[in-house]
């Protein structure tokens, strides 16, 4: 067994160790935050944690009336003209923790004098260094160039803080349900590996959500690219309706993220425009009937939340990457030309 599938399956536990041992941080955390003058979140991150900075958008602007930006670090590291931190909480989140532009928000930020965060599984790190205060993954080392473990941590890392920052018990209880969900989505790998073979020839596709899954289709199609080599990309299902989705013919693959909730029926339908126009659809969702509409169904358990449903939703394109890259005949622990840490300036 290739190490991305071993740290794949250690996802349930991972979430949970970090559940457990980070709880009372972050309650720490919310209620020195709550006495700062804090109004909006800059988040800094590269790569797969980019990915988890936009969920952090839907999720800490939805629960916590907080406005999510994402940081523009060659500001920091290159141009060295930082804009104005005033009022903000500054976020770096960084899988090794390593990366001298996220770093380099981190020092400014604390120049500037206001709060900072690092999520990383590195606690000794530099960016944990730059830090006020560090939420742990507990990930453990993660050996596969691909992130897997480290992405869902980073999920459930800021979800744990926004429950805290709200102090809402019931939304913390939910969250403590999520690692029960990806085990079940992880059940159903035999069935997402026999599926694959269809698309050993595939050279490009598209990756659709929207809301908190549009974070979900950027991970996904990353997973895709760099473990398969192939043209993954991912959208808004709302941009693509303006203008992309000229590219969509017969049998184009389209895989559909839409899990139930308040997004879903925008995505039902936005999903049944796609087939119309000819696409092939991969459908992850726990809604019968839509998975039905595809020619690849990637079921997920019932009733979890929308706000929670990233979690659970990228595991199913976590699997299906791996299985179709063995299916191609690549190796999914070393894909060629990536390296686990990417320092960028």
């Amino acid at each position: 067994m290739s190490f991305l599938e071993k740290e794949i399956h250690q996802q349930p536990e991972v979430m949970a160790t970090l559940l457990e041992r980070e709880q009372s941080n972050a309650r720490r955390i919310a209620a020195e935050l709550q006495a700062r003058d804090t109004r909006y979140v800059i988040v800094a991150a590269r790569g797969t944690s980019d990915n988890a900075a936009r969920y952090s958008q839907y999720l800490l602007g939805a629960h916590n009336a907080l406005p999510v930006g994402l940081a523009t670090p060659s500001l920091f590291s290159v141009y060295h003209r930082p804009p104005s931190l005033a009022g903000a909480l500054v976020v770096g989140i960084s899988q090794s923790g390593q990366s001298t532009d996220i770093v380099a928000v981190l020092a400014e930020a604390q120049q500037q004098g206001v709060p900072t965060l690092a999520i990383t599984n590195d606690p000794e790190s530099p960016l944990a260094a730059q830090a006020d205060y560090v939420l742990d993954l507990h990930a453990g080392e993660e050996r596969a160039v691909a992130a897997t473990k480290t992405y869902t941590a980073q999920l459930a890392a800021l979800a744990l803080l926004s429950c805290a920052m709200a102090k809402d018990d019931d939304r913390l209880r939910a969250l403590h349900q999520v690692p029960a969900g990806v085990e079940q989505v992880l059940g159903q790998a035999d069935r997402i590996a026999a599926s694959v073979e269809r698309y050993r020839y595939m050279e490009s596709c598209v990756v659709l959500g929207r809301g908190y899954n549009y974070a979900t289709a950027f991970e996904i199609a990353l997973k895709l690219k760099e473990l398969n080599y192939l043209i993954a990309e991912s959208y808004s299902s709302a941009d693509f309706m303006h203008g992309p989705i000229a590219v969509v013919g017969g049998g184009f693959p389209a895989m559909v993220v839409a899990p139930s909730g308040t997004m879903f029926n925008t995505m039902r339908r936005f999903s049944l425009e796609l087939k119309s126009r000819g696409a092939e659809l991969l459908v992850i969702s726990d809604q019968q009937a839509l998975l039905e509409e595809g020619v690849t169904p990637l079921p997920l358990p019932a009733q979890v939340p929308e706000w929670l449903s990233p979690m659970v939703a990228v595991v199913a394109g976590q699997l299906f990457a791996l299985y179709l890259t063995l299916t191609k005949g690549h190796d999914p622990d070393h894909p060629e030309g990536l390296q686990k840490v990417t320092i960028t300036r």
